[in-house]
């Protein structure tokens, strides 16, 4: 299964996000759709946040696994781009969620320091 964690901090806002795991989804030898679309959608938000927000976020990349956390500092206007990226990555990966809950499951922890 794939765990998606999405971070918020005090003020509620989209800090970051972890995915692991492997959705498991595919039969023997065949291509794991579900774990391709998440992987799809991880990874635009982490391409999105600097090519369009101009916001380099702290990423880590392993087999399986992917974080993606805004730096400290940004100005009101990259948290607002960041915000729009992520809610609408964050989106895509509900859909998914509600279509494979078996394969998917996505968890949100509130709470932790703002990024400011």
């Amino acid at each position: 299964m794939t765990r998606i964690t999405v971070k918020t901090d005090a003020d509620g806002r989209i800090a970051g996000f972890v995915a692991s795991g492997h959705a498991g989804a595919s039969r023997d030898g065949e291509y794991d759709l579900i774990c391709s679309a998440v992987s799809a959608l991880t990874t635009t938000a982490v391409n999105a946040l600097e090519a369009v927000g101009g916001i380099k976020a702290r990423v880590e990349v392993e087999d399986g696994y992917l974080s993606c956390f805004l730096p400290g500092g940004l100005d009101e206007g990259q948290q607002q781009r960041a915000q729009i990226i992520l809610e609408t990555i964050l989106t895509g990966l509900n859909n998914i969620e509600e279509s494979y809950p078996k394969w998917i499951r996505i968890e949100t922890r509130n709470g932790g320091k703002p990024n400011a």
